[in-house]
């Protein structure tokens, strides 16, 4: 008499391996989101002890602590992804240009160059262009604006942006009822003197201000308000001179 095949109960394995395999993907899934964005490290390290003790493996790691990504802050500043190549080695070498006058004339506290997706941005500290409250450029500083502005005329097709900034601090005296209206003067005020005194063409540039809206700094503190406070002349990627043009019109 034959026996009778004993009946097999569910394959517990392969359930499980479909299991992990399904955790992995969800882990992976959640590690691109963070690489993608600007992370804060906590918050990943908070995730990935989530993920490894979901896992049940306290001996391993499936996501490697040691290669937790930087928070914006640590990253470099000046990161440029969407530049074309010949456009960032013209911007590069004004830059040069002008950072090396700011070095042979000790000016590198008053201004700094960056390259940035929009362009070159040149920031003068408000302190060495006008005096608090005010937005007269400084007789003192003027040879300095015109000596940087002339090395502009050379680019040919680029917009000049003059942006002005401010800090948090609220202003209230008999020329300006707000942060916003200052920083629209000076900008304003920086770009007739390029205009009229280092032959940039009226239609090539133009002047707007942020206030307090846009800061590179934390406002918290006195040296996050004094980089806060600034005058930005951006030479403007020619790839936004479409959009440029139809400001100017």
């Amino acid at each position: 008499m034959k026996r009778k095949k004993e009946e097999r109960g569910p394959n517990l394995e392969r359930w499980m391996l479909t299991y992990l395999d399904l955790i992995t993907l969800l882990a992976a899934f959640f590690i691109l989101m963070f690489s993608i964005s600007n992370v804060d490290k906590e918050k990943y390290k908070q995730l990935a002890i989530s993920l490894n003790q979901s896992m049940g493996s306290p001996n391993s790691s499936i996501i490697d602590m040691g290669s937790i990504p930087a928070t914006a802050s640590e990253n470099p500043p000046n990161i440029v992804e969407n530049i074309e190549p010949g456009e960032k080695v013209k911007l590069q070498e004004l830059k040069d240009k002008i950072d090396k006058y700011i070095k042979e004339n000790n000016l590198s506290g008053d201004i700094e160059t960056t390259i940035e997706d929009r362009g070159l941005v040149i920031s003068f500290k408000d302190s060495v262009l006008f005096d608090s409250g005010t937005a007269v450029i400084r007789p003192e500083f003027e040879k300095k604006v015109i000596e940087v502005g002339r090395m502009l005329t050379t680019l040919g097709n680029n917009f000049i942006r003059v942006e002005g900034h401010t800090d948090n601090v609220p202003i209230n005296n008999y020329q300006f009822a707000s942060n916003w209206q200052l920083s629209v003067i000076r900008a304003s005020n920086v770009t007739e003197f390029l205009i009229n005194n280092c032959g940039i063409k009226a239609d090539k540039i133009g002047a707007t201000g942020y206030g307090e809206n846009r800061p590179k700094a934390s406002n918290d503190n006195e040296v996050g308000r004094s980089r806060n406070r600034r005058v930005d002349i951006v030479i403007v990627n020619t790839k936004f001179n479409e959009v440029e043009n139809n400001k100017n019109q």
